[in-house]
C-alpha cells in the first residue's frame, strides 16, 4: 500500500467528474482537505464509514487509512498541506492557532463542518480557491494563502466542537465553555488552576470539581493532563522541537518533569516515543 508524500508546502488538485474512485485504500504523510464538489457515496476511514454528499468537507490527517466508494459520479477538490506550510511564519504562533487540528482531526469520520453557519461560508470560499487556482491571476498566490488560512481557521473552530464523549448538544453551555477555556489556555498553568477557573466562571473550586466530573466522567486534572500530553505527542511527531523546549512551552518544571509525566501515562519517554516513529533518539 502506497503512502503518499507531499514535497511542496501545499498542493491544490481539482479532479474531473468520475464514475468511480481511481484510488484504493491508502495513507498520506500530510494533511488533506477533501471537498465534495458534486456526487455522493461512502467515505471509509480508520475502520469507520460515513455517507458523503455534495458540500461535505473531510479532513484527513497523516497516517489516516482511507478510501472513497462512489454511489454517484463524484467530483473532488483536494487541498494538501504539509508541516512546512503550517510553520512557514512563526512556528509557535502557527502551532498554537492550528493545534486543535493536530489533536482531534482523526477522532471522527465524516464532514468536519459541524457549525451550520460555517457550511454557508465554506462553499463560496472553496469556489474562490478553485477559481484562483485555475485562473492564476494577479497576486493569486497571496490570495490562495489567505483563503487556505481562513479555511483552516474555520476547520479548527469546528473541531473545537469535538469535546469529551459525554458532551453533546444537550450539555450545559457552562461545561462546554469551561472545556474550551482549558483548551485555549493549556499553555498557561496559572490560568488552569481550579481556583482561577472557578473565579472565571463564578463557581467555587470545590463545586467546579464535582461539576466537571459529573459532565465529563473525568476530573479536571485528568482532562488537562490528557489534553496536554496529546499536544506534546503532536510536538514530538510534527516539529523538531527539543524535549526541554516542549517542557518549557507547556509549563513543566523541566525536561525531567515532562519525561516522568509522559512515561507515567504513555509507558515510555518522549524521546522513545519520537524514536518509535522517526528513529530520532536523544534530546531532539
Amino acid at each position: 500500500m502506497k503512502n503518499d508524500v507531499l514535497h511542496e508546502p501545499y498542493e491544490l488538485v481539482l479532479k474531473d467528474l468520475m464514475d468511480e474512485c481511481p484510488r484504493g485504500e491508502h495513507m498520506h504523510s500530510f494533511f488533506e482537505l477533501v471537498y465534495i464538489v458534486q456526487g455522493s457515496g461512502l467515505q471509509h476511514i480508520n475502520n469507520n464509514t460515513f455517507a458523503y454528499q455534495q458540500g461535505h468537507l473531510f479532513l484527513l490527517t497523516p497516517e489516516d487509512l482511507h478510501r472513497l466508494d462512489f454511489k454517484e459520479p463524484t467530483q473532488l477538490f483536494f487541498i494538501r498541506i504539509n508541516t512546512i506550510y503550517l510553520s512557514r511564519n512563526s512556528q509557535q504562533e502557527s502551532l498554537h492557532k492550528l493545534e486543535v487540528i493536530l489533536k482531534n482531526a482523526s477522532h471522527e469520520p465524516g464532514c468536519i463542518l459541524k457549525n451550520e453557519d460555517d457550511k454557508t461560508i465554506v462553499h463560496p470560499l472553496i469556489e474562490a480557491i478553485i477559481r484562483e487556482h485555475k485562473n492564476k491571476g494577479l497576486y493569486h498566490k497571496e490570495l490562495l494563502t489567505q483563503y487556505i488560512d481562513t479555511l483552516l481557521v474555520i476547520v479548527a473552530r469546528n473541531i473545537m466542537l469535538s469535546l469529551p464523549e459525554k458532551i453533546d448538544e444537550k450539555s450545559e453551555q457552562k461545561i462546554v465553555r469551561i472545556l474550551q477555556y482549558v483548551q485555549a489556555n493549556i499553555y498557561d498553568p496559572e490560568k488552569l488552576r481550579g481556583e482561577h477557573i472557578g473565579t472565571k466562571f463564578g463557581i467555587s473550586e470545590t463545586y467546579l470539581g464535582r461539576f466537571f466530573r459529573k459532565h465529563t466522567n473525568e476530573t479536571l486534572q485528568q482532562y488537562q493532563t490528557n489534553y496536554k500530553l496529546k499536544l506534546v505527542e503532536n510536538r514530538l511527531l510534527h516539529t523538531d522541537m527539543r524535549i526541554n523546549e516542549i517542557a518549557a512551552e507547556f509549563g513543566f518544571t523541566d525536561k525531567s518533569h515532562l519525561n516522568n509525566m509522559f512515561k507515567k501515562h504513555r509507558g515510555f519517554s518522549p524521546s522513545e516515543y519520537r524514536k518509535m516513529f522517526f528513529g530520532l533518539g536523544g534530546d531532539v
